[in-house]
């Protein structure tokens, strides 16, 4: 089974599984067709699935979470210096507001299992960023430092790709995995990026990017879908 045979029965215009190839947003529906091999592969990651079905060791959920905690620090980070660099008032005030989401919404849900687990600060400020997160963060910052429009691009796949595993795994929980038994961080983990606030979010930045795209020459739009290509296989 991979995430991908999960039908999706959604019919509004979120930036979902379901609706890659919005005739509203051809630049940034573009760049997932472009990234569609990663996309899949992400859907078959064996991780997700030991996550439905309740067989993931406690131990590698925790250490996925103290990774991205480290994530999340620069991942809002790229995102205040692409508000900084943005022309546009409102532009700027969104990507500031998502960063601020960063970190109230998802490090808020980390730190409720940090409390869970008996993590504290001490044990939690020793961590490091692994080779693979570092790989990541840094090619993050690098497509922010080249520009804000390859920037935009580079950081719509942590919003997207969360979301379409999400959504798809809300699905198979209902059916195929109902019967697992899974720890309540792994269904609290699948609640968040498969809901609706997650989606609006995921909608409202690829519009910042789509946006981005369509104002853009033919060659930025060309890295902007690289830098998007290129962070999907980073998020497998």
């Amino acid at each position: 089974i991979d995430l991908h045979s999960a039908r999706c029965n959604r019919t509004d215009n979120r930036p979902s599984c379901c609706t890659p190839t919005m005739d509203a947003m051809p630049h940034t529906s573009a760049m997932w067709a472009a990234a569609d091999a990663s996309v899949r592969a992400s859907a078959k990651h064996p991780f997700l699935l030991a996550m439905l079905d309740g067989t993931l060791a406690p131990v590698k959920f925790e250490y996925y979470i103290r990774q991205d905690s480290k994530y999340l620090l620069d991942f809002g980070l790229a995102l205040r210096r692409l508000a900084a660099l943005a022309g546009d008032e409102e532009e700027a005030l969104a990507l500031n507001n998502f960063a601020d989401g960063a970190d109230i919404a998802e490090r808020s849900l980390h730190a409720s299992f940090f409390a869970a687990w008996g993590l504290g600060e001490d044990a939690l400020a020793k961590d490091e960023q692994a080779p693979t997160t570092l790989a990541y963060t840094s090619f993050l910052l690098r497509c922010v430092a080249d520009g804000y429009r390859e920037g935009l691009a580079a950081l719509l796949p942590c919003f997207w790709v969360y979301h379409d595993v999400g959504v798809k795994m809300l699905e198979l929980r209902a059916t195929t995995y109902r019967d697992a038994t899974r720890a309540p961080q792994l269904d609290a983990w699948i609640d968040m990026y498969g809901g609706d606030a997650f989606a609006d979010a995921v909608k409202r930045y690829r519009a910042l990017v789509e946006r981005a795209a369509a104002g853009a020459d033919e060659a930025t739009r060309a890295r902007m879908t690289y830098n998007f290509r290129r962070a999907c296989d980073l998020e497998w």
